[in-house]
């Protein structure tokens, strides 16, 4: 089994940055959001933030910026767009026969899903040449399945652990962050999971390589062997 974490590794970038930053083009409102998040993912790099902190600072922050993408004019007219197509397609007959509640949380998560469709079209160019992806890797990410998902989707991967978001209320229901990769993987995939390759850009990922019988710590497109 190979497993990968997904920013800065296989993505060139933060994707949950690029996200917040692609986002702002339908609703400025977001950009109220940038620096608390680019402060995280600096904290995040360094080391310099507890587990704790994380969940509570990003927590916080994304429930604020996924509500204002949720009410947000223009990202709906994604979701529009996108239904309609489906429509056309002879696919959205059961979203427009479905009940008020199930419509009303439809249009809260499709818009979501309609941004986060329009920001791949535009950045799985940033998956990085060197990744050849097969169907049982294993993405293991802080960000968050909402957004890597559809990534992993497009890719052929089978298996995410991610960070995690409630769409009802668009609050954090897990941090995939830290000692908690581990944790999460082994919940998913058995106290006896046994990982042959694990692959990141970040020395906080320590626990994972120490788990893996290969180890390997990617720079750009430069993967070097640690273990």
């Amino acid at each position: 089994m190979r497993v990968f974490d997904f920013d800065g590794t296989i993505y060139d970038g933060e994707s949950l940055f690029d996200l917040y930053l692609f986002s702002a083009r339908y609703d400025l409102r977001v950009f109220r959001h940038i620096a608390p998040v680019l402060r995280y993912a600096i904290k995040y790099k360094l080391g310099s933030a507890t587990l704790e902190q994380m969940e509570r600072g990003v927590g916080k922050v994304t429930g604020k910026y996924l509500r204002d993408l949720a009410v947000s004019r223009k990202v709906d007219h994604l979701r529009v767009g996108a239904l309609r197509d489906a429509v056309d397609a002879g696919l959205g007959d059961d979203v427009l026969a479905a009940d008020a509640s199930a419509r009303e949380l439809e249009s809260v998560t499709g818009s979501l899903k309609a941004l986060v469709n329009a920001f791949w079209d535009r950045n799985m160019r940033k998956i990085k040449p060197w990744y050849e992806p097969r169907p049982d890797d294993v993405i293991l990410t802080a960000s968050f399945d909402m957004t890597v998902g559809e990534a992993c989707r497009r890719l052929g991967v089978g298996t995410l652990i991610s960070s995690t978001i409630d769409p009802r209320t668009l609050t954090v229901t897990y941090l995939n962050f830290n000692t908690n990769k581990p944790k999460r993987l082994r919940e998913i995939l058995g106290d006896d999971v046994r990982i042959d390759e694990f692959y990141t850009d970040s020395k906080f990922d320590q626990p994972m390589i120490d788990m893996a019988r290969k180890g390997f710590m990617v720079k750009g497109s430069t993967i070097t062997r640690v273990k």
